[in-house]
């Protein structure tokens, strides 16, 4: 009976000992999943670091921005939290702690100072962009012209009407009005079959096959995905220039560090990286100034009035 007792405390004593080391589920939440930490290869223990909320449409020339950024200032490390604007904006009015804010549009920046999140006048316009059609490689639906995006039968995707992306493709579509017919635009928004949260999301659907054409920056076409799509350049005329505002938030736990970010991606050097990932510079004087171009896809179509340039 004594040993019976020994060994049923022993059993007792080992389901504890397991479940005291055991793995507990864990949980993310969509913004901390959506986080994404840069460190430069070789970098000093890390001192500082600073948090930056960035549009989607920003995730590889930010990224490449970070790391220069710590290969040039040891001891700093710099996290993004990399979503739409609109997206970004609630989760800093909901408590989300950053240090520096970067919108695809004016309009969210001018929510963040309406929250009181950026003191107004502290934002400054870092880079632009313009809108391209992309289609899959293989361009099921046969769309070599704007157009044909009104071409019963077709499978379109777009961003959310509250995304930068969304709203400036529907302006873009309401200019063609003009030439293609005034019930153009809600012909071609009829053949939408998803709305995303974020341009990336755009991007990943058409790549993949699972719509026939979305509208995205001319930046979101990067040499990862370039072999697998065709872009079609959107003409002047029914293109829309997005401006990209940036500051840094008045609560940020590292306000010198961040205004130092901030500083670098207004430099010559954050300007240049910009401008390889298919940004238009700051500084550049009109809405023709192209970026120059990371790579080319040039596929045979038959686009009109192909006036801008290949990425």
């Amino acid at each position: 009976m004594r040993l019976f007792k020994l060994g049923l405390i022993g059993l007792v004593v080992g389901f504890v000992a397991a479940a005291c080391s055991g793995t507990a589920p864990t949980s993310t939440s969509p913004a901390s999943a959506a986080v994404q930490t840069t460190s430069a290869p070789g970098q000093a223990a890390v001192e500082q670091s600073i948090t930056v909320f960035a549009a989607a449409s920003l995730t590889a020339a930010l990224t490449e921005i970070g790391e220069q950024f710590q290969q040039q200032n040891p001891g700093v490390r710099v996290d993004f939290n990399f979503a739409a604007s609109q997206q970004l904006r609630i989760q800093l009015e909901q408590g989300a702690v950053a240090d520096v804010f970067a919108s695809a549009n004016t309009q969210e920046m001018k929510r963040a100072i309406q929250a009181g999140l950026v003191v107004s006048g502290t934002q400054t316009t870092f880079v632009r962009n313009r809108l391209t059609v992309i289609v899959p490689q293989d361009n099921p639906g046969d769309i070599t012209e704007l157009k044909d995006l009104a071409r019963p039968g077709l499978k379109l995707v777009l961003a959310a009407a509250n995304v930068p992306i969304g709203s400036y493709a529907l302006a873009s579509l309401d200019k063609m009005n003009a030439d293609f017919g005034a019930t153009f635009s809600q012909t071609v928004l009829s053949s939408v079959v998803s709305y995303e949260d974020n341009v990336k999301q755009v991007v990943a659907k058409v790549q993949l096959g699972e719509a026939d054409a979305g509208i995205v920056y001319v930046s979101d076409v990067t040499p990862q995905v370039v072999a697998r799509l065709i872009k079609l350049d959107i003409p002047d005329k029914y293109n829309i220039l997005a401006t990209y505002p940036i500051a840094t938030l008045k609560f940020a736990p590292q306000t010198d560090l961040a205004a130092k970010f901030v500083d670098y991606v207004l430099s010559a050097e954050g300007q240049a990286i910009l401008q390889k990932w298919g940004f238009i510079p700051r500084a550049a004087a009109s809405s023709s100034t192209a970026p120059t171009p990371l790579t080319s896809n040039t596929a045979p179509i038959k686009f009109a009035d192909f006036d801008f340039r290949s990425f």
